[in-house]
Protein backbone atom coordinates (compact mmCIF):
# COMPACT_ATOMS: atom_id res chain seq x y z
CA UNK A 1 0.00 0.00 0.00
CA UNK A 2 2.79 2.40 0.78
CA UNK A 3 4.06 1.69 -2.57
CA UNK A 4 1.01 2.96 -4.35
CA UNK A 5 0.94 5.88 -2.58
CA UNK A 6 4.55 7.36 -2.90
CA UNK A 7 4.01 8.01 -6.68
CA UNK A 8 1.26 10.66 -6.85
CA UNK A 9 2.89 11.62 -3.24
CA UNK A 10 6.12 12.39 -5.03
CA UNK A 11 4.34 13.70 -7.74
CA UNK A 12 2.35 16.59 -5.70
CA UNK A 13 5.88 17.31 -4.13
CA UNK A 14 7.61 18.34 -7.34
CA UNK A 15 4.73 20.44 -7.91
CA UNK A 16 5.05 22.30 -5.21
CA UNK A 17 8.78 22.40 -5.01
CA UNK A 18 8.65 23.76 -8.60
CA UNK A 19 5.49 26.67 -7.99
CA UNK A 20 5.44 27.01 -4.58
CA UNK A 21 1.98 26.36 -1.76
CA UNK A 22 -1.56 25.91 -3.29
CA UNK A 23 -2.25 29.32 -1.39
CA UNK A 24 0.78 30.83 -3.39
CA UNK A 25 -0.60 29.40 -6.60
CA UNK A 26 -3.80 31.32 -6.20
CA UNK A 27 -2.69 34.49 -5.06
CA UNK A 28 -3.16 37.20 -7.09
CA UNK A 29 -0.74 40.03 -7.09
CA UNK A 30 -1.31 43.63 -7.53
CA UNK A 31 1.16 46.44 -8.86
CA UNK A 32 1.38 49.83 -6.91
CA UNK A 33 3.60 53.38 -8.17
CA UNK A 34 3.83 56.06 -6.93
CA UNK A 35 6.81 58.66 -7.21
CA UNK A 36 7.44 59.24 -3.29
CA UNK A 37 10.29 58.24 -0.95
CA UNK A 38 10.18 55.06 1.16
CA UNK A 39 10.43 57.06 3.99
CA UNK A 40 7.28 58.90 3.64
CA UNK A 41 4.25 58.52 5.04
CA UNK A 42 2.99 58.06 1.22
CA UNK A 43 4.69 55.12 1.17
CA UNK A 44 4.08 53.59 4.43
CA UNK A 45 0.97 53.82 4.54
CA UNK A 46 0.82 52.03 1.19
CA UNK A 47 2.52 48.90 2.45
CA UNK A 48 0.33 49.03 5.51
CA UNK A 49 -2.63 48.65 2.87
CA UNK A 50 -1.05 46.11 1.18
CA UNK A 51 -0.52 43.99 4.54
CA UNK A 52 -4.26 44.50 5.33
CA UNK A 53 -5.66 44.02 2.03
CA UNK A 54 -3.91 40.24 2.01
CA UNK A 55 -4.93 39.82 5.27
CA UNK A 56 -8.45 40.48 4.81
CA UNK A 57 -8.64 38.97 1.80
CA UNK A 58 -7.22 35.60 3.05
CA UNK A 59 -3.52 35.92 1.21
CA UNK A 60 -5.92 36.08 -2.14
CA UNK A 61 -4.49 38.79 -3.06
CA UNK A 62 -1.28 40.56 -2.51
CA UNK A 63 0.14 44.17 -3.50
CA UNK A 64 3.70 44.96 -4.07
CA UNK A 65 4.14 48.80 -3.61
CA UNK A 66 7.26 50.34 -5.82
CA UNK A 67 8.14 53.56 -4.30
CA UNK A 68 10.55 56.53 -5.64
CA UNK A 69 9.48 56.35 -9.45
CA UNK A 70 10.51 52.78 -9.93
CA UNK A 71 8.01 52.24 -12.42
CA UNK A 72 8.35 55.51 -14.03
CA UNK A 73 7.46 59.15 -13.40
CA UNK A 74 4.03 60.22 -12.40
CA UNK A 75 3.26 60.36 -16.54
CA UNK A 76 4.21 57.30 -16.74
CA UNK A 77 2.20 55.66 -14.04
CA UNK A 78 -0.81 57.26 -15.35
CA UNK A 79 -0.33 55.77 -18.37
CA UNK A 80 0.56 52.95 -17.00
CA UNK A 81 -3.34 52.36 -15.51
CA UNK A 82 -3.99 51.75 -18.88
CA UNK A 83 -1.54 50.23 -20.36
CA UNK A 84 -1.54 47.04 -17.37
CA UNK A 85 1.78 48.13 -16.17
CA UNK A 86 0.59 48.92 -12.72
CA UNK A 87 -2.95 48.83 -11.18
CA UNK A 88 -3.04 51.45 -8.24
CA UNK A 89 -1.75 54.58 -8.32
CA UNK A 90 -0.75 58.10 -6.32
CA UNK A 91 -1.89 61.33 -9.08
CA UNK A 92 -2.37 64.62 -8.23
CA UNK A 93 -5.51 66.43 -8.78
CA UNK A 94 -4.49 68.87 -11.25
CA UNK A 95 -2.96 65.55 -13.03
CA UNK A 96 -5.86 63.99 -13.02
CA UNK A 97 -8.00 67.09 -14.18
CA UNK A 98 -6.23 66.64 -17.50
CA UNK A 99 -8.03 63.36 -17.55
CA UNK A 100 -11.52 64.68 -16.53
CA UNK A 101 -11.39 68.42 -15.75
CA UNK A 102 -13.44 68.93 -12.87
CA UNK A 103 -11.02 67.04 -10.61
CA UNK A 104 -8.62 70.15 -11.03
CA UNK A 105 -10.30 72.02 -8.68
CA UNK A 106 -8.75 70.84 -5.62
CA UNK A 107 -5.39 72.24 -6.97
CA UNK A 108 -6.56 75.77 -7.36
CA UNK A 109 -4.95 78.22 -5.30
CA UNK A 110 -7.20 79.68 -1.88
CA UNK A 111 -9.55 77.49 -3.33
CA UNK A 112 -10.04 75.75 0.53
CA UNK A 113 -10.30 78.35 3.19
CA UNK A 114 -8.09 76.11 5.84
CA UNK A 115 -7.92 72.25 6.94
CA UNK A 116 -11.15 72.06 7.90
CA UNK A 117 -13.01 73.19 4.49
CA UNK A 118 -10.40 70.93 2.68
CA UNK A 119 -11.25 67.76 5.10
CA UNK A 120 -15.95 69.14 4.53
CA UNK A 121 -14.77 68.67 1.04
CA UNK A 122 -12.89 65.38 1.09
CA UNK A 123 -16.30 63.67 2.94
CA UNK A 124 -18.68 65.59 0.82
CA UNK A 125 -20.88 64.54 -1.82
CA UNK A 126 -19.06 66.87 -4.16
CA UNK A 127 -16.37 64.83 -4.11
CA UNK A 128 -18.15 61.50 -4.64
CA UNK A 129 -19.80 63.14 -7.32
CA UNK A 130 -16.28 64.38 -8.96
CA UNK A 131 -15.43 61.04 -8.80
CA UNK A 132 -17.83 59.23 -10.39
CA UNK A 133 -17.42 61.69 -13.26
CA UNK A 134 -13.73 60.75 -12.97
CA UNK A 135 -14.59 57.15 -13.17
CA UNK A 136 -16.92 57.61 -16.19
CA UNK A 137 -14.51 59.38 -18.15
CA UNK A 138 -11.88 57.19 -17.45
CA UNK A 139 -12.61 53.86 -16.73
CA UNK A 140 -10.56 54.16 -13.55
CA UNK A 141 -11.50 54.61 -9.59
CA UNK A 142 -11.11 56.81 -7.30
CA UNK A 143 -10.49 55.42 -3.63
CA UNK A 144 -9.14 57.75 -1.40
CA UNK A 145 -7.96 61.64 -1.06
CA UNK A 146 -4.73 61.66 0.43
CA UNK A 147 -3.85 65.29 2.03
CA UNK A 148 -0.38 66.39 0.74
CA UNK A 149 -0.48 69.63 2.95
CA UNK A 150 -0.52 73.49 2.71
CA UNK A 151 1.78 75.08 0.30
CA UNK A 152 4.17 77.79 1.52
CA UNK A 153 6.81 79.80 -0.18
CA UNK A 154 10.35 79.59 0.70
CA UNK A 155 12.94 82.62 -0.69
CA UNK A 156 15.87 84.50 0.46
CA UNK A 157 14.25 87.60 1.06
CA UNK A 158 11.07 88.71 3.34
CA UNK A 159 7.71 88.38 2.27
CA UNK A 160 4.65 90.31 3.81
CA UNK A 161 2.66 91.33 1.30
CA UNK A 162 2.20 90.27 -2.63
CA UNK A 163 4.07 93.41 -3.79
CA UNK A 164 7.19 91.68 -2.00
CA UNK A 165 7.21 88.92 -4.29
CA UNK A 166 6.98 91.17 -7.75
CA UNK A 167 9.86 89.61 -9.82
CA UNK A 168 10.90 87.33 -7.55
CA UNK A 169 11.62 83.85 -9.98
CA UNK A 170 9.75 81.11 -8.00
CA UNK A 171 10.29 77.58 -8.94
CA UNK A 172 7.04 75.80 -9.40
CA UNK A 173 5.48 72.53 -11.08
CA UNK A 174 5.14 73.22 -14.70
CA UNK A 175 1.21 73.34 -14.47
CA UNK A 176 -1.16 76.58 -14.98
CA UNK A 177 -2.66 75.99 -11.56
CA UNK A 178 0.51 76.17 -9.81
CA UNK A 179 1.77 79.34 -11.85
CA UNK A 180 -1.34 80.95 -11.28
CA UNK A 181 -0.78 82.44 -8.03
CA UNK A 182 3.23 83.57 -8.44
CA UNK A 183 1.62 85.37 -11.77
CA UNK A 184 -1.23 86.91 -10.17
CA UNK A 185 1.36 88.54 -7.67
CA UNK A 186 3.68 89.77 -10.36
CA UNK A 187 6.17 86.90 -9.24
CA UNK A 188 8.22 85.09 -12.29
CA UNK A 189 6.79 81.23 -11.96
CA UNK A 190 9.73 79.07 -13.52
CA UNK A 191 8.55 75.84 -13.98
CA UNK A 192 11.67 72.93 -13.00
CA UNK A 193 12.10 69.47 -12.22
CA UNK A 194 11.90 68.51 -8.71
CA UNK A 195 15.04 67.04 -8.29
CA UNK A 196 16.58 70.39 -9.94
CA UNK A 197 15.40 72.87 -6.88
CA UNK A 198 17.57 72.53 -4.27
CA UNK A 199 20.99 73.15 -6.69
CA UNK A 200 18.89 75.64 -8.71
CA UNK A 201 17.85 77.50 -4.66
CA UNK A 202 21.65 77.60 -4.33
CA UNK A 203 22.95 78.33 -7.16
CA UNK A 204 21.05 81.61 -7.19
CA UNK A 205 19.16 80.34 -10.67
CA UNK A 206 15.73 80.96 -8.89
CA UNK A 207 14.68 83.58 -5.68
CA UNK A 208 12.31 80.64 -4.21
CA UNK A 209 10.13 77.96 -4.40
CA UNK A 210 6.28 76.83 -2.78
CA UNK A 211 5.81 73.43 -1.41
CA UNK A 212 4.30 72.23 2.26
CA UNK A 213 6.70 72.22 5.22
CA UNK A 214 7.33 68.25 5.56
CA UNK A 215 8.44 68.51 1.59
CA UNK A 216 10.85 71.47 2.17
CA UNK A 217 12.27 69.60 5.49
CA UNK A 218 12.87 66.24 3.74
CA UNK A 219 14.44 68.14 0.50
CA UNK A 220 16.12 70.63 2.76
CA UNK A 221 15.08 73.61 1.31
CA UNK A 222 15.87 75.73 4.22
CA UNK A 223 19.15 75.07 3.88
CA UNK A 224 19.59 77.19 1.05
CA UNK A 225 16.17 79.83 1.84
CA UNK A 226 16.57 81.78 5.03
CA UNK A 227 12.76 82.47 4.89
CA UNK A 228 9.39 80.28 5.42
CA UNK A 229 5.85 82.58 4.07
CA UNK A 230 2.69 80.78 5.23
CA UNK A 231 1.01 81.52 2.58
CA UNK A 232 -0.78 78.52 2.46
CA UNK A 233 -2.06 79.21 -1.19
CA UNK A 234 -2.94 75.56 -2.50
CA UNK A 235 -4.20 72.61 -0.03
CA UNK A 236 -3.01 70.11 -1.76
CA UNK A 237 -4.00 66.29 -2.08
CA UNK A 238 -3.20 63.52 -4.04
CA UNK A 239 -5.97 60.87 -5.43
CA UNK A 240 -5.50 57.27 -5.20
CA UNK A 241 -6.79 55.53 -8.55
CA UNK A 242 -7.19 52.06 -9.15
CA UNK A 243 -7.53 50.94 -12.70
CA UNK A 244 -11.05 49.98 -13.93
CA UNK A 245 -9.79 46.64 -14.92
CA UNK A 246 -9.52 45.58 -11.41
CA UNK A 247 -12.95 45.80 -10.56
CA UNK A 248 -13.50 43.18 -13.43
CA UNK A 249 -11.10 40.42 -12.25
CA UNK A 250 -12.11 40.60 -8.87
CA UNK A 251 -15.77 39.47 -6.63
CA UNK A 252 -17.67 42.52 -5.80
CA UNK A 253 -16.67 41.42 -1.76
CA UNK A 254 -12.96 41.26 -2.64
CA UNK A 255 -13.08 44.60 -4.52
CA UNK A 256 -15.42 46.26 -2.04
CA UNK A 257 -12.31 45.36 0.82
CA UNK A 258 -9.79 46.55 -1.45
CA UNK A 259 -11.48 50.12 -1.49
CA UNK A 260 -12.10 49.90 2.29
CA UNK A 261 -8.65 49.26 2.94
CA UNK A 262 -7.50 51.94 0.56
CA UNK A 263 -9.71 55.04 1.80
CA UNK A 264 -8.33 53.96 5.24
CA UNK A 265 -4.67 53.85 4.07
CA UNK A 266 -5.50 57.75 2.89
CA UNK A 267 -6.99 58.54 6.13
CA UNK A 268 -4.09 57.27 8.04
CA UNK A 269 -1.53 59.14 5.96
CA UNK A 270 -3.38 62.74 6.04
CA UNK A 271 -3.50 62.55 9.75
CA UNK A 272 0.97 61.37 9.49
CA UNK A 273 0.76 64.34 7.17
CA UNK A 274 -1.20 67.37 9.16
CA UNK A 275 0.57 66.26 12.37
CA UNK A 276 3.94 66.79 11.11
CA UNK A 277 3.02 70.16 9.31
CA UNK A 278 1.55 71.35 12.41
CA UNK A 279 5.05 70.62 14.38
CA UNK A 280 7.18 72.16 12.03
CA UNK A 281 6.52 75.72 12.27
CA UNK A 282 8.64 75.27 15.33
CA UNK A 283 10.90 72.65 14.02
CA UNK A 284 12.21 75.55 11.53
CA UNK A 285 12.09 78.22 13.82
CA UNK A 286 14.52 75.99 15.96
CA UNK A 287 16.70 75.31 12.99
CA UNK A 288 17.23 79.33 12.74
CA UNK A 289 14.55 79.82 9.96
CA UNK A 290 12.42 83.18 9.97
CA UNK A 291 8.95 81.67 10.13
CA UNK A 292 6.80 84.31 9.22
CA UNK A 293 2.58 83.99 9.24
CA UNK A 294 1.01 86.31 7.04
CA UNK A 295 -2.38 88.01 6.55
CA UNK A 296 -3.50 85.74 4.04
CA UNK A 297 -6.57 87.93 2.46
CA UNK A 298 -4.48 90.44 0.16
CA UNK A 299 -2.74 87.28 -1.52
CA UNK A 300 -6.13 85.73 -1.80
CA UNK A 301 -7.68 88.28 -3.26
CA UNK A 302 -4.86 88.84 -5.97
CA UNK A 303 -5.76 85.42 -7.24
CA UNK A 304 -9.50 85.25 -7.05
CA UNK A 305 -10.53 86.97 -10.02
CA UNK A 306 -8.49 83.72 -12.05
CA UNK A 307 -10.17 80.89 -10.01
CA UNK A 308 -13.02 80.72 -12.46
CA UNK A 309 -11.10 82.41 -15.69
CA UNK A 310 -9.78 80.31 -18.70
CA UNK A 311 -7.88 78.14 -16.55
CA UNK A 312 -10.76 76.40 -15.15
CA UNK A 313 -11.84 73.20 -15.68
CA UNK A 314 -14.28 73.10 -13.91
CA UNK A 315 -18.01 75.11 -13.91
CA UNK A 316 -19.36 77.78 -11.68
CA UNK A 317 -21.71 75.36 -10.23
CA UNK A 318 -18.95 73.29 -8.78
CA UNK A 319 -16.73 75.94 -7.54
CA UNK A 320 -20.08 77.10 -5.82
CA UNK A 321 -20.62 73.77 -4.33
CA UNK A 322 -16.99 73.83 -3.19
CA UNK A 323 -17.17 76.91 -1.35
CA UNK A 324 -20.57 76.79 0.15
CA UNK A 325 -18.85 73.52 2.16
CA UNK A 326 -18.63 74.11 6.15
Amino acid sequence: MNKIFSIPAAIVASILAMTGSGSALAQTELRWGHVYEPQSPYHEWAEWAARTFEERTDGRYAIEVFPSSSLGKQTDLAEGLELGTVDIIYDGQFFAGRRYGPMAIGSAPFMFRDFAHWQAYRDSKLFQDLSAGYTEATGDDIAGLVYYGQRHVTSNTEIKVPADMEGMKIRVPNASLYKMFPEAVGANATPMAFAEVYLALQQGVVDAQENPLPTIKFKKFHEVQDYITLTGHITDALLTIVAGRISDSMSEEDYATLMAVLKEAAAGASKDIRNSELELVKWFRDQGITVNEVDRAPFRAAVAENLNGPEATWDRETFDRLQALE
